[in-house]
């Protein structure tokens, strides 16, 4: 088990990108959660193996390309502390 945590900068707020989030994160095995920052950007938190996060976020980055201007990633030890995939 993986943990990472992800900035999105970008025109990343009021275009559904969390609801979108959440909907792609349904068809992996993968926990955390997804929420606005107050930079307007937005921070996803996932934990699950790394071949599985990837492969989520590969499809996320495909789904939302034309508003993803910027990531930052890091990499976090798992916590295990969530019980699925959520907005907050």
């Amino acid at each position: 088990m993986t943990r990472q945590r992800i900035l999105f900068f970008g025109n990343v707020q009021g275009v559904g990108f969390r609801y979108t989030t959440c909907s792609v994160a349904r068809g992996f095995e993968v926990t955390g959660f997804v929420r606005n920052c107050p930079n307007r950007s937005v921070e996803l938190v996932a934990e699950g193996e790394p071949k599985e996060i990837e492969r989520f976020l590969d499809t996320l980055r495909d789904q939302m390309s034309g508003h993803i201007v910027r990531e930052e990633v890091f990499e976090e030890p798992a916590t295990d502390e969530f019980g699925g995939f959520g907005i907050r």
